[in-house]
């Protein structure tokens, strides 16, 4: 399994804007295949943003790639458009391995 992670600082203010930005979007994730699962992580507040983090859950790194390449992301990340001003900086990508799991209940 692999998990891929975008980490996002958003100033104040604009914090709705970009929450409704990924209500809004058409991600067609659960068209692809290896496709687990998505949340959008709200984090801490350092005074003057917020993070936010995208999760996804793939069944592999290749699955993930192919995501990655394929028309489904080109246009959902051309719907992601958000009001100049609401990053603090470029997202952060990050990339897991699953190397242990255990069920939650």
């Amino acid at each position: 399994m692999f998990i891929a992670m975008n980490r996002f600082r958003i100033h104040h203010g604009f914090e709705e804007a970009f929450e409704a930005m990924w209500r809004a979007r058409e991600s067609q994730l659960d068209s692809m295949p290896g496709f687990r699962g998505f949340r959008l992580l709200k984090g801490a507040d350092d005074g003057e943003t917020r993070l936010y983090a995208s999760y996804t859950q793939w069944a592999s790194r290749a699955d993930f790639d192919a995501w990655r390449e394929s028309e489904a992301f080109r246009q959902a990340h051309t719907q992601a458009k958000a009001p100049q001003g609401t990053y603090a900086g470029h997202p952060v990508f990050e990339g897991f391995e699953v190397v242990l799991e255990e069920a939650l209940s």
